[in-house]
């Protein structure tokens, strides 16, 4: 593991009272586990091994059954720790020209990874926000690969993932790295859009820079044999993963897929298949059994997981009364390292100003869209709005978005247990507002009613909160920033949204309430999806999460810039749109040439829009994207 994220004490007095706070979530699956696991099909046993990479057997457990697929998934293991030692002779060079054949692959099988999870999610052919697939499936996995591609081009010439790129102070003693857009492609598709990496206080730049590289800087040396357990609520996230291992670490990977996304199994087995032949990748499915086997197995020397807090704790500590104790007495079963990425109650602070009736609708519909994309089931979906009780426009801002949350397409609660989810908030809050078709909820809480249920539940579904608080300006702001800080869980990512004027009058004092933000991901006038798409930016938990107290996680992935030593990575964007945004030499912000972007929920066009910005990744056709861009104007 590398230092940087997952490190480090954060022992203020509130953070203390948010750690110790009892918080329950937990968005993992229900479903019903087949009694077998199913491994690639190109999964094939090593058939000769040095001493040094022999294959290990597994430690007995003796609470833990072995699954009926044990052989199999050994024989994936012993092929894997041959292939670790093959990964550690390839160049750089030759690492660059192995991912441009998985990028031809995903290409290849970029309509069909679409078209399985639209209908694993039940958007059927037609339906309006099947574009979600395409951005968050193969869309996701390119732009990663030409940024690894690009990282170890630079590495392999003797040159740093961070030469060309600017750097500059941030409050609190910190660096930060303008790491996108980084070519004017970038800037003219995701016009008036920006991201930062910014590095834990006290690292240089010159510290920056030399370590940038992770793995790569020592390419010979190798580091084993990783099990990803993959998420199950976003197709890209289990290939990102495998990704990370392999650039960041040096490990080759047994990703074991969520039951939620067994149907993409051929798919993912041809998109990584120039990985999987030569062994540095293997796939296999099944339930907890076999997940439980595979995190105790003496072959597998690092686990992450994208998932949930409860999963992990149960990897680490075990379950029932022999669990928590375990956890008390701080001995945890698990004997090798982990890293997670883990989900989170995500803030939506709304500073006060003066915002026109347009405005008031396109942000309903941004906030809407931070909630309701792939029905909630994200763990970056923001769940909580923080307004001013003292903002004129508050009711306003309010009718706006009830309007615009029931305005949006009806799609199917598809993850697992997400009726009990919807069930629980209905209890907990019987006057929340429930969209006509009763399909999600928004939750509005009076000065002091009771909001800690959601503000302590990620609800992993459509139901929104929205908590008030006083003041304006600065007074408001830094109020805001300590509730998200203490009172809602998890540290993965925060909202901010602010119209330009505003920001101006705070000046200063804005990047220092952002700097005192404890979030992994900070989008302001984004949203922090934006991060997560972004190969160049860093994604994860706030620093400082740990085995006892994991918070959102442990470590950070994505990373393509494979950038040591950092806290957070913040995204900003347009506040208003193309052609609104016209005035921005006028009256200040931000000019974007995007009008109203694609995967907003309400995009008319977004579907099509992002099939041809997927398309393009994959061919590069200027005619085709002309052709896209003119569609994106009629969203």
């Amino acid at each position: 593991m590398a230092s940087g994220p997952g490190g480090g004490c954060r022992g203020t007095e509130s953070q203390d009272r948010k750690h110790r706070r009892d918080v329950s979530w937990d968005p993992a699956p229900r479903t019903p586990r087949p009694k077998e696991s199913a491994v690639s099909p190109t999964a094939k046993p090593a058939t000769k091994t040095s001493a040094a990479e022999a294959p290990r057997s597994p430690r007995p457990a003796a609470a833990a059954a072995v699954p009926a697929s044990a052989p199999s998934l050994d024989a994936a293991i012993d092929a894997l720790r041959t292939g670790a030692s093959t990964w550690t002779h390839l160049t750089l060079d030759q690492r660059g020209r192995l991912l441009e054949r998985v990028r031809a692959a995903t290409g290849a099988v970029a309509e069909e990874w679409a078209d399985v999870a639209s209908t694993s999610k039940g958007l059927e052919p037609g339906h309006p926000l099947r574009g979600e697939e395409w951005l968050s499936g193969p869309y996701a996995v390119l732009v990663a690969l030409d940024a690894y591609r690009s990282t170890l081009a630079k590495l392999a010439k003797g040159a740093g993932p961070l030469d060309g790129v600017t750097t500059a102070s941030a409050p609190g003693g910190r660096l930060r790295a303008r790491t996108f857009p980084l070519d004017p492609l970038d800037g003219l598709l995701l016009s008036g859009y920006t991201g930062e990496v910014w590095f834990e206080p006290g690292v240089t730049d010159a510290e920056a820079r030399r370590r940038a590289g992770l793995g790569q800087l020592h390419p010979a040396t190798p580091g084993g044999v990783g099990l990803v357990l993959g998420a199950g609520n976003v197709a890209s996230i289990p290939v990102l993963d495998v990704l990370y291992e392999l650039l960041a670490f040096n490990r080759v990977a047994l990703l074991k897929l969520n039951p939620t996304q067994d149907a993409l199994l051929p798919v993912f087995e041809r998109a990584l298949a120039p990985l999987i032949e030569p062994g540095f990748v293997r796939i296999v499915t099944g339930g907890g059994d076999v997940g439980a086997y595979l995190t105790r197995h003496d072959g597998i020397d690092h686990v992450h997981i994208t998932g949930a807090k409860p999963t992990f704790d149960a990897i680490v500590w075990g379950t029932g009364p022999a669990g928590a104790r375990r956890r008390r007495e701080n001995r945890p079963q698990l004997a090798k390292p982990i890293t997670a990425e883990l989900g989170g109650v995500s803030p939506i602070i709304v500073v006060p100003g003066r915002w026109s009736d347009t405005d008031l609708r396109f942000h309903a519909e941004h906030i809407t869209t931070m909630r309701l994309q792939n029905s909630g089931h994200n763990c970056i979906a923001g769940q909580v709005v923080i307004l001013s009780a003292d903002w004129p426009q508050r009711e306003a801002f309010l009718d706006a978005l009830r309007t615009a949350y029931d305005g949006a397409p009806t799609r199917p609660t598809w993850y697992p247990r997400s009726d009990e989810k919807l069930a629980a908030a209905a209890s907990d809050y019987p006057s929340a507002h429930w969209a006509p078709d009763g399909t999600r909820a928004i939750v509005e809480i009076a000065a002091g009613g009771d909001a800690s249920a959601i503000e302590t539940t990620e609800y992993f579904a459509p139901v929104l909160g929205v908590v008030q608080l006083a003041g304006n300006g600065q007074v408001f702001l830094d109020a805001a920033v300590a509730h998200a800080n203490d009172e809602l869980a998890g540290t993965l990512g925060a909202n901010v949204l602010i119209d330009p004027a505003t920001e101006a009058a705070l000046g200063g004092g804005f990047e220092r309430a952002i700097a005192d933000l404890r979030y992994g991901a900070i989008a302001v006038n984004s949203w922090t999806a934006f991060g997560f798409l972004t190969p160049t930016l860093t994604w994860g938990g706030f620093p400082g999460g740990t085995l006892r107290d994991v918070e959102s996680g442990i470590g950070v992935v994505h990373n393509a810039m494979l950038l040591d030593g950092v806290e957070r990575s913040v995204t900003r964007g347009p506040f208003r749109p193309f052609p609104r945004s016209a005035g921005a030499a006028v009256r200040g912000g931000r000019f974007s040439a995007l009008p109203k972007p694609p995967w907003f929920v309400t995009s008319r066009t977004g579907a099509v829009v992002s099939e041809g910005l997927t398309r393009f990744r994959i061919d590069g056709s200027r005619a085709k994207l002309a052709v896209t861009l003119a569609r994106a104007f009629r969203a």
